[in-house]
């Protein structure tokens, strides 16, 4: 016998049922949106550097402030059923941080699985002789380069050579004509702004600068009066003549290098007329200032133009822009000494103007001045450099300085004639690839090109 029911009763059954299946989520597989339920919204932040905040925003709104990696919280919860898409409303100074599994739409849980990473901005500068102006850039996350604003600086007359502190907050341009050196300092967003005292003296025809490894010392060659000078860098990055101001090289020296230890100093000697051509060697006292080696100096090919040291400090490598070789030493670790190796030169593209070495210390690229090409090596255990199978890659019209950015990812190249610096990716191999916009504009007659990290 079926049981019989009042109709007040099953009214009252059927409004029970309809409450249980609501806070079920229904009779579906699925849950929907639950009235006045909240949940939070966190997730993971990585690579933020000391002292430095991230602000956060969910749905342009609800802005969060983050100090410290690990797990962070937003201020306000979601409301089930809700949608979320996390931006970053404020980027940390010096850095920019990036959003990974940022949006999602009815939530009814709470989301724990965005993700948040910061990185160092780098920036890069480029000294425009013709133009007299320094271009500036910040380097995107692809490696191309991207023009502040303002694109340019004011320098001095004709600038030819500019170099970053280690510290990232200063850069120094030599003025080859105007026999001054430009001093800046470095803003978190990589932009220059002239110190108090703008630019220093130096002697004739400054065509190289350099700053030694401990950010304590400045160093400029100077072609025609074939000295160094030499300064210390105030705590505000101001620079302040040593005594002497400068010590002799050789004839008409054009670059000049510190080894990481900041121990030793090199100075390529272009020479005259192919007479003269010479690297000058130096100790480095604890006061910056320079003394010659015995010998002071070691030969090179004709017209040396550039000079640099790999990140070992065990070997030392020269642009020989007369007679297209590459020369390549090793170093002494106790004295300083270059000694060529048993192979004391490699050939290079025609008249190479500049060379630098990865920060790895595995790979070397030299700018070829006259045939627009890179040359690119591999490095050796025993320092010498072996072409890589494709031995060179194009660049723009008359390059002449190359320089690999502080995380060896990317290369630059100034081309002189181009008004353009060509921009490459650097393999597993160390081999260059042009980027997708395989160049950049700069001001008028590029000279020179910087990189560093923001501080």
């Amino acid at each position: 016998m079926k049981p019989k029911f009042s109709f007040s009763q099953l009214r009252w059954a059927s409004l029970v049922l309809a409450v249980v299946l609501s806070a079920c989520g229904g009779g579906g597989g699925g849950g929907s949106a639950a009235s006045g339920v909240t949940y939070t919204l966190s997730g993971t932040l990585t690579g933020l550097g000391a002292g430095k905040q991230l602000i956060l925003l969910n749905n342009a709104a609800n802005a969060t402030t983050v100090t410290a990696n690990g797990t962070f919280t937003f201020v306000t919860a979601v409301a089930s059923g809700s949608s979320y898409a996390i931006t970053v409303g404020t980027q940390p100074a010096g850095q920019t941080c990036t959003v990974t599994s940022a949006t999602g739409s009815g939530v009814l849980a709470n989301v724990v699985s965005v993700v948040v990473a910061c990185a160092v901005d780098h920036y890069a500068y480029v000294a425009n002789y013709v133009g007299n102006t320094v271009s500036q850039y910040r380097v995107g996350g692809d490696g191309g380069l991207i023009g502040l604003s303002p694109a340019t600086v004011a320098a001095g007359s004709n600038p030819g050579a500019v170099t970053i502190a280690p510290s990232g907050q200063y850069a120094y341009v030599a003025n080859y004509h105007g026999n001054t050196l430009s001093q800046y300092s470095i803003g978190a967003d990589g932009s220059l702004t002239p110190l108090a005292t703008a630019t220093v003296a130096t002697g004739t025809q400054p065509g190289g600068v350099t700053i030694d490894p401990t950010g304590k010392y400045a160093y400029v060659t100077n072609a025609t009066d074939s000295t160094v000078s030499q300064y210390s860098i105030g705590s505000d990055g101001a620079l302040t003549p040593l005594s002497p101001a400068t010590v002799a090289t050789g004839t008409a020296p054009l670059a000049i290098t510190v080894d990481p230890s900041s121990k030793y100093a090199y100075v390529a000697n272009t020479g005259v007329s192919s007479v003269g051509t010479s690297v000058s060697q130096y100790s480095i006292g604890s006061d910056g200032t320079l003394t010659p080696l015995s010998p002071a100096t070691v030969t090179t090919g004709t017209g040396p133009s550039s000079v640099t040291v790999d990140a070992s400090g065990k070997y030392a490598y020269v642009a020989n822009y007369g007679s297209n070789t590459l020369s390549q030493y090793s170093i002494d670790a106790s004295t300083g000494a270059l000694t060529p190796l048993s192979t004391a030169s490699v050939a290079t593209g025609l008249n190479p103007y500049s060379v630098t070495i990865d920060p790895s210390g595995k790979y070397a690229y030299v700018a070829n001045a006259n045939d627009n090409t890179v040359s690119q090596y591999s490095l050796a255990s025993d320092g010498t450099l072996t072409p890589m199978s494709t031995a060179t890659v194009a660049t723009g019209s008359h390059p002449l300085s190359v320089n690999v950015d502080p995380t060896g990812q990317y290369a630059y190249v100034t081309n002189l004639l181009s008004s353009t610096v060509s921009q490459y990716s650097i393999g597993s191999g160390g081999a260059l690839t042009p980027l997708g916009t395989a160049s950049v504009a700069t001001g008028s007659g590029p000279y020179a090109i910087a990189s560093g990290t923001a501080h």
